[in-house]
């Protein structure tokens, strides 16, 4: 029963988060309940051991901290990373497009999505719009889901395209563009788009400025299967990490060190951006930590030497139908634990020693685990692990949950395995 409870308050997270906007504002809603006080980066920081603060100097990246009681400069920071955005269609600013009486909305690919999984389905359109205000430098910021299927992307009928089943390339610009309404009265073909997003945030269409909105599967997640062994939901790539590490800061503390959630945004496109991994922000962040708790600059480097972050991304695991794309011996399954993600590239930021002190972690609080490690001839991808371990030299781990179809619009991850990422990053804050 803890199993299918955990999966489904993940599901129910899931779809609350349709894009990297929401899983910061759902994941702040649930700091706030925890009475997480928020800090500000352009302030000078007084800290105090025993409370909980949290910072979102950017709307698509979240970071939140809880000092321990008895806290000493001799202690050390745990962090858990992940990131909030997934693969989906981004909408071009100059949105209206239009063939016949169709009415179709620009756009382009974000990150590496499996694209035909995108076709034929119920899509809708979620993010942040920029509006005129009074202060050239604040223009006024709103979070929008129009909460409703108003776009799809029709395949074309096999009886016209006779090679589809034998694989066929789907062009970005053309078979990516969703379609949103037929021209009538009420629409037009050139600000039809401006006009229903003004009409949502109830405001004049030449109020908007700018916007950065995505195309999401609406379709909700929901448990599957006979026995629901399975997760099928959009946005497990990343969304189970980044409500593990909530869940886990939530309910796990100790009396010594910081334990540290760090939520950034652009995995998915390389990490190499102001709210990415591949920043300085969670120096920064780390740094006015210490100078609010009284350390020096020497006492933040001692500290950082002493800590550990656990990294945490989706893994690949065991295909059914494709057995052969597995390493031939370090084999990964759905709900039989967290995977711990190995490169001897370092395309994983895992040594021996950090992967020592996970099995440790597992076994004292019964936790299973697997060891990932790529077919040979198979390159794989990477994760935020190497990106952060790089500017912070210290000892990580990068794990997660096994998944299939990993990139698809809908995914698909074991329903007893978000219960074992939870437990581990749970005793890693605890111990």
């Amino acid at each position: 029963m803890k199993f299918i409870e955990n999966a489904k308050e993940l599901v129910d997270f899931i779809n609350r988060a349709p894009s990297a906007y929401h899983v910061v504002s759902e994941g702040i809603a649930t700091l706030k309940e925890q009475n997480y006080k928020e800090l500000d980066l352009t302030k000078d920081w007084n800290l105090t051991p025993g409370e909980r603060y949290y910072i979102t100097s950017y709307p698509t990246a979240l970071f939140a901290f809880e000092i321990g009681k008895g806290f000493k400069k001799e202690d050390d920071f745990r962090i858990v990373s992940a990131h909030t955005d997934h693969p989906c269609l981004k909408i071009k600013p100059v949105a209206c497009m239009a063939q016949g009486n169709y009415l179709k909305v620009n756009t382009e690919v974000y990150g590496g999505p499996i694209l035909n999984t995108w076709l034929d389905r119920p899509l809708s359109i979620a993010g942040k719009v920029a509006l005129k205000s009074n202060n050239v430098f604040e223009p006024e910021i709103r979070i929008i889901d129009f909460k409703k299927p108003v776009l799809t992307i029709p395949n074309l009928a096999i009886h016209m395209n006779r090679d589809v089943n034998k694989g066929v390339e789907l062009n970005k610009q053309i078979d990516m563009i969703p379609i949103a309404a037929m021209v009538s009265e009420s629409l037009n073909k050139e600000d039809f788009f401006y006009k229903k997003l003004a009409s949502l945030l109830e405001v004049q269409a030449e109020d908007i400025l700018d916007f950065d909105l995505q195309v999401y599967a609406y379709e909700k997640g929901e448990l599957i299967g006979f026995e629901e062994d399975f997760i099928s939901a959009p946005r497990i790539d990343n969304i189970s990490s980044c409500f593990g590490a909530l869940q886990a800061l939530k309910k796990n503390h100790r009396e010594y060190g910081i334990n540290v959630i760090a939520l950034f945004d652009n995995e998915e496109i390389g990490s190499r951006s102001k709210q990415g991994a591949d920043s300085n922000l969670l120096t920064i962040i780390l740094e006015k930590i210490c100078a609010g708790l009284g350390m020096s600059h020497i006492e933040f480097y001692q500290m950082i030497m002493k800590s550990m972050m656990l990294s945490a991304d989706v893994a690949h695991g065991l295909h059914p139908n494709h057995p052969e794309k597995n390493d031939p011996t370090n084999i990964t399954t759905l709900n039989e634990g967290v995977v711990l993600k190995i490169n001897s590239n370092q395309k994983y930021a895992t040594d021996s020693k950090a992967i020592g002190i996970v099995q440790q972690l597992c076994d004292k609080h019964e936790i299973k685990y697997q060891k990932f490690v790529n077919k040979s001839d198979i390159a794989g991808g990477g994760t935020l692990g190497s990106l952060v371990s790089s500017l912070l030299p210290m000892l990580t781990v990068d794990f997660g949950v096994p998944m299939l179809a990993m990139h698809s619009a809908r995914e698909l991850m074991g329903s007893k395995d978000q219960y074992y990422m939870e437990a581990l990053m749970g005793a890693f804050f605890a111990e």
